[in-house]
């Protein structure tokens, strides 16, 4: 079976719903079906189950809803399906006629809310040959154990692109991503206070999965760098010195107790051996170039150098970052882009000159496009720049001194010090809630979530058009220093630098001309 709650956080939570909600319902002692799942409910049991969890649930074989399949007349099918026209037509198929039924009898379950024109057009072609037919209320991705997407990249393109022939691309999007967004809080078992913030226009290769319940890999994920080339050194040593206590023992029954513990060494040792090559292989990226684009990165995003003084002119940091031949456009556009920031907006005869002299041409719409979210890329008065909270007490390294934004946000959310104004309520929080934590936002009492977490309250953080993974590690962050509150932080997908430069650029572009790629 799966992992224990403890061990998987929102994962475990989105298993035993399923397992509940669909497997438990459909059960029979002895009876084993086969399972269809489309594009969107195979990245979600990918997320939070393995196939001996769903042999255990008497699953013999998982097939895709849309491709072609050989019929098993005697026996009856599992349809774990998103409540689209596509996946609908693929089941309707698999039932045209009575005699061409391709299995036995049907369990459907959709992942969230069936429009009654798909039920209407299901109930009048086979209903005779359906067993159950329900809503599960789970159309998100749990990412990691406090992480979750929507699995909607081009969500990004629709919310801020300034094309007017969008705005009903737009409207449906939203809409959509509430409807998933309200599984989130019903998988939780949570009735939230919701606020917003006002839409103002921020060699030989080998193959490891990292997943959740691999220990090491939930220890170390958002460490710093040098944090964990420390780390799984000591691990190491200390399975080592674990192993050589127990073969000084020479008794048959220590040594048939070693030969059962072997497994479990070795195992432990190949997982650390891989994670130590990972972040070697990072390392050795990472010093050439990269360590000291990243410190004047640092110094444009902060304003301040590693020892804590001003810098009094941007453009002397900017300047040997554009010089670099080893630097490509991408990593020189980024750099472009803190400097503007750093300088709250500059002119457009600047901006021209900084363009032609990089070559960048073909790229400055990744550059200009940012005025469609609101930033001041050549505004047209002066803006004050976002205040943030003095964090040069905190104990950082010099190349991560800058923290994301979404960290004072998280902070303030949890001491109830969150403007009213920039954050207006749109459902309020009951009278209770006071900030602390110590009494939750939820409406009604549960006691079935994780025993640590059990008493305490969740601040849940969806974000549109994506979330980088410096913003996950904040959730962790603020978790682990607000212990009665745990931070669950969702987007419509993961953004990377280059990804997030390629998003920027196609703002402009007609739809037509704009292709999206899923999360992997």
């Amino acid at each position: 079976m799966a992992p224990p709650a403890t061990e998987r956080g929102l994962k475990s939570v989105v298993w035993q719903k399923i397992k509940a909600t669909v497997f438990d319902d459909c059960k029979k002692e002895g009876e084993w079906k086969i399972m269809l799942l489309d594009e969107f409910t195979t990245k979600l049991l990918a997320s939070c189950c393995k196939m001996t969890d769903l042999l255990a649930e008497g699953i013999t074989v998982v097939e895709n809803i849309y491709k072609n399949r050989e019929p098993v007349r005697q026996m009856k099918a599992l349809y774990f399906i998103s409540p689209t026209s596509k996946s609908v037509d693929c089941f309707l198929r698999d039932f045209a006629s009575k005699s061409e039924n391709k299995y036995k009898a049907a369990y459907i379950y959709f992942t969230d809310f069936c429009p009654d024109s798909l039920f209407n057009k299901i109930k009048a072609s086979c209903s005779k040959s359906i067993r159950r037919c329900k809503e599960i209320n789970i159309s998100f991705i749990p990412l990691e154990s406090q992480v979750y997407t929507l699995d909607v990249p081009d969500a990004f393109y629709y919310c801020y692109s300034p094309d007017p022939s969008n705005a009903n691309g737009k409207d449906a999007i939203m809409e959509a991503m509430a409807e998933q967004i309200v599984t989130v809080c019903a998988t939780l078992d949570e009735n939230p206070g919701v606020r917003y913030k006002r839409y103002k226009t921020d060699g030989k290769e080998k193959e490891a999965i990292l997943e959740e319940d691999d220990d090491l890999w939930v220890r170390i994920r958002h460490r710093h760098i040098a944090v964990v080339l420390e780390e799984i050194p000591k691990l190491m040593k200390e399975i080592s010195s674990t192993k050589k206590a127990t073969e000084g023992k020479t008794s048959l029954s220590a040594l048939a107790q070693l030969m059962k513990k072997m497994p479990h060494f070795r195992k432990q040792i190949t997982k650390q051996v891989v994670h130590l090559n990972l972040a070697e292989d990072c390392m050795s990226k990472f010093k050439p170039n990269i360590e000291k684009l990243c410190k004047s990165e640092q110094d444009l995003a902060l304003g301040t150098d590693a020892e804590g003084q001003k810098v009094k002119d941007s453009m002397r940091v900017l300047l040997p970052v554009l010089l670099n031949k080893s630097h490509d456009n991408y990593d020189k556009i980024r750099a472009i882009l803190l400097y503007i920031f750093s300088i709250n907006g500059t002119t457009e005869e600047n901006l021209d000159r900084l363009i032609q002299n990089v070559k960048i041409e073909n790229e400055s719409d990744m550059i200009r496009n940012w005025s469609y979210l609101g930033v001041p890329i050549v505004p047209p008065s002066q803006q004050s720049k976002p205040l943030r909270k003095d964090r040069s007490t905190e104990e950082t390294f010099q190349l991560s001194r800058w923290t994301p934004f979404i960290k004072d946000i998280l902070e303030d959310a949890i001491d109830n010090r969150l403007d009213s104004k920039e954050w207006p309520y749109c459902s309020q929080c009951p009278a209770v809630w006071n900030g602390s934590g110590a009494v939750s936002a939820r409406q009604k009492p549960r006691t079935n979530y994780l025993e640590d977490r059990k008493n305490g309250s969740k601040l849940i953080i969806f974000v549109i058009g994506g979330i980088t993974y410096s913003e996950m590690r904040c959730a962790y962050e603020v978790s682990q220093a607000h212990k009665s509150c745990e931070v669950i932080i969702g987007s419509t997908h993961v953004l990377t630098p280059r990804k997030l430069l390629d998003d920027i650029k196609m703002l402009n572009k007609p739809k037509d001309k704009v292709s999206f790629t899923k999360d992997e």
